[in-house]
């Protein structure tokens, strides 16, 4: 007897109930209606991730707020999604994942709003803390619905879609955000989730089905599990988001990591003895399942990293607004969507042995290619790597969301998606903080050689060597009091020193991603359909 249900309002006494992963008759249980569901929250979250390093330097004028002020912002944000979307996942699994979905998306939107509305920076962290909360209940429980109304052959598909918005959420948040911050308000990047949440919320509650596991019922919670998983994992984030400016071999970074670490090897121990676990163990004797994992926070550590830095060469060094340089990515958007289904139909024809290191091969030939940029390079030669990490990052994403949630039973639906919710968002917090430090450590030792081979007299170019942290983020030290020759040479100095920074970045995101492709080759051994 199986242990998920998916549930209908016309279900009678006597009518069979559907079996797990079957696809029930009806509107409310019609497995591509809730998929375009699920796809308004999932898109709603996306966009909301990648918008806000846009709206951040606005935010900092308007509201005089300090480069901590800003960096908690993002991180008050991160905290909360990574410590809640296990959790997230098993409540949807065990009280149901409609219901839970619903309250992600209705709690994500009120806080949206409750951003723009703030007034002060300390409420706009201490909303963005409640979003990311509410998003961690949205998101994992999207995939559980999926994998329960899906049947196995067709799941594989619904996955790629799943990916595509997900991948083309994330590359669209510099446009609209750059495109809402030039010509309405930095509130409106928050703002422009409310008609989204409610479409969300309407339809949803049209379409979709209850799902739950079942046999959970009147089991005892593992509220230890919740407060042990919770801590290691805002331990390991909270030491990751302060290791560039508390320095990664700081006592306070390596102190935050080891503690998270220890928590959560706590937590496994806890998990692997308790009758009713969080997060079964159980689940990672699947060697694709736990492979799927590492690579899904490998993918997005090299996805949010690359467009963290890449958004800073498009304005900084090159000197594009905003909607320039989002329009400037628009290859890396389009070839995801492309990538996605695609990569979903390929791990369903010939397996995720296959696709998933194909799609890590394509992202390390990005990395490498970007090796030849300079700061005044041509777009002929931008958008050719965007393409190249737009279609590995899809296809990487197809691949190992079948890997995880579709190795996993269909009873542990939720749950398998919080695991792969966490990996995404770890791996991303970890993209851009160990890239940005890659960058400015290599700014820091190479920044005074630059400016004094650029014409920078030598006192002044030392002198220029405090302003390293500016140069990190692609932004030339210079005055309006300067000589204009002295000025040019301050910033051809400064810009190859950011250079030199990107080069050292994408070498360490290329060299990880043919690594990543070796293990998803000797991790996953059978090849064929999944």
């Amino acid at each position: 007897m199986p242990s998920s249900t998916v549930e209908r309002h016309a279900l009678t006494p006597s009518s069979p109930r559907p079996h797990a992963g079957a696809a029930p008759r009806g509107v409310r249980a019609n497995p591509w209606l809730t998929l375009v569901a699920v796809a308004f929250g999932l898109f709603m979250v996306g966009l909301d991730g990648s918008v806000v390093s846009i709206a951040n330097p606005e935010i900092g004028r308007d509201l005089h707020a300090s480069t901590a002020d800003l960096q908690w912002v993002t991180n008050s944000y991160l905290l909360a999604l990574a410590a809640a979307l296990i959790l997230g996942g098993k409540l949807g699994d065990r009280f149901g994942r409609r219901t839970f979905y619903l309250v992600g998306v209705a709690g994500f939107t009120v806080a949206s709003v409750a951003i723009g509305l703030a007034g002060s920076i300390e409420g706009v962290i201490a909303f963005r803390a409640v979003q990311g909360f509410f998003g961690a209940l949205l998101m994992p429980n999207t995939l559980g619905m999926l994998r329960a109304v899906f049947p196995p052959k067709k799941f594989g598909m619904a996955v790629g879609i799943w990916a595509m918005v997900s991948s083309v959420s994330t590359a669209l948040g510099p446009i609209v955000g750059g495109l809402l911050v030039e010509h309405v308000t930095w509130e409106s990047v928050f703002y422009i989730n409310a008609p989204i949440g409610v479409v969300a919320v309407v339809v949803s509650a049209l379409v979709l089905p209850q799902s739950r596991n079942t046999a959970a019922t009147g089991e005892k919670f593992d509220i230890p599990g919740v407060v042990l998983l919770a801590l290691g994992l805002l331990a390991i984030v909270f030491g990751v988001v302060k290791g560039e400016t508390w320095g990664w071999t700081s006592g306070g970074t390596l102190g935050a990591i080891a503690a998270g670490v220890a928590l959560l090897l706590v937590f496994g121990f806890h998990e692997a003895r308790v009758a009713h676990p969080l997060l079964p163990m159980r689940l990672f004797r699947n060697p694709a399942l736990t492979v799927g994992t590492v690579i899904t926070a490998l993918n997005f550590f090299v996805l949010l990293g690359s467009i963290f830095f890449v958004m800073l060469y498009l304005q900084n060094v090159q000197g594009l607004t905003p909607v320039e340089a989002g329009v400037r990515t628009l290859p890396l958007s389009l070839a995801s969507v492309v990538a996605s289904p695609l990569g979903a139909a390929l791990t369903e024809r010939f397996g995720a042995r296959l696709t998933m290191p194909l799609g890590m091969l394509l992202q390390a030939g990005a990395s490498f290619w970007m090796l030849t940029w300079d700061a005044h390079s041509a777009y002929a030669s931008l958008w050719p790597p965007f393409i190249a990490l737009g279609l590995g990052v899809g296809m990487v994403m197809a691949a190992s969301s079948d890997a995880i949630v579709g190795n996993a039973p269909v009873k542990d639906g939720g749950v398998a998606g919080g695991l792969q919710a966490t990996a995404l968002q770890v791996g991303g917090a970890l993209g851009t903080s160990v890239l940005v430090s890659v960058i400015s450590s290599r700014v820091g030792s190479t920044l005074t050689g630059e400016l004094t081979g650029a014409g920078v007299p030598a006192a002044m170019a030392h002198g220029l060597g405090d302003a390293k942290d500016a140069v990190a983020m692609g932004v030339a030290p210079v005055s309006g009091d300067m000589p204009a020759h002295l000025k040019t040479a301050v910033i051809e100095g400064s810009h190859q020193a950011f250079m030199n920074g990107v080069h050292t970045a994408v070498l360490t995101t290329g060299v990880l991603t043919v690594i990543g492709a070796v293990v998803a080759v000797l991790g996953i051994r059978r090849a064929g359909p999944s």
